[in-house]
């Protein structure tokens, strides 16, 4: 049975700062690059067959730092902007406290959490959905289902996208989920693509 590990990114310089980050190409702070290193740490018992990473730095340096840590640097890596986090629009760059100020809290959580209803000249989860779904249908989940382990190093709403899909939750209870950085989800997952476990670690 394949197992499919999703790990968020450590946390970023503008994470830190309470910013919209989007397709802004920040690195990770010391503290991301340590939870990283500690998320890997956590699967070194599960041997990685194959990683899969965003084209942003910081999913990168996070899967970098995840397999140091698990002691599996020589993964085959493949890196693709479908995975990258949703595209903030004209909120990338600002802080999310003085944007709530600005706009409203409610109108910030819908930007933020809803499905559907996109920043200015931004994604919402929908768009985001609508590009990474394909690429992880076509290229991850496959070799998941041909019992393989693999890694995605992405972002919170790239794997908000396929997690909404795998746990078949609606738009009102995607509102609610928010994915936490460098904590690795573990699916294991059946050659008919059923899930059979989900865990947290």
């Amino acid at each position: 049975m394949g197992k499919l590990i999703l790990l968020r990114h450590g946390e970023s310089e503008w994470n830190s700062e309470n910013r919209f980050t989007g397709w802004i190409d920040i690195g990770l702070t010391e503290k991301g690059k340590k939870e990283a290193f500690e998320a890997g740490k956590l699967l070194t018992d599960i041997p990685i067959d194959y990683a899969f990473t965003s084209v942003l730095r910081r999913a990168i340096d996070t899967l970098t730092e995840a397999l140091r840590g698990a002691d599996q640097e020589l993964v085959p890596i493949a890196k693709d902007a479908a995975l990258n986090e949703r595209m903030y629009g004209d909120l990338q760059g600002l802080n999310k406290a003085e944007t709530a100020e600005k706009f409203g809290a409610a109108q910030v959580k819908l930007w933020r959490r809803s499905y559907d209803i996109a920043p200015p000249n931004g994604e919402s989860l929908k768009n985001t959905a609508a590009r990474t779904l394909p690429y992880f249908e076509r290229e991850i989940m496959p070799l998941v289902k041909e019992d393989k382990n693999v890694v995605v190093s992405a972002h919170g709403n790239s794997l908000r996208a396929i997690v909404m899909d795998l746990d078949k939750l609606t738009k009102e209870e995607v509102i609610e989920l928010n994915i936490p950085n460098a904590v690795p989800i573990v699916y294991e997952i059946d050659k008919e693509g059923k899930i059979v476990s989900k865990v947290m670690l």
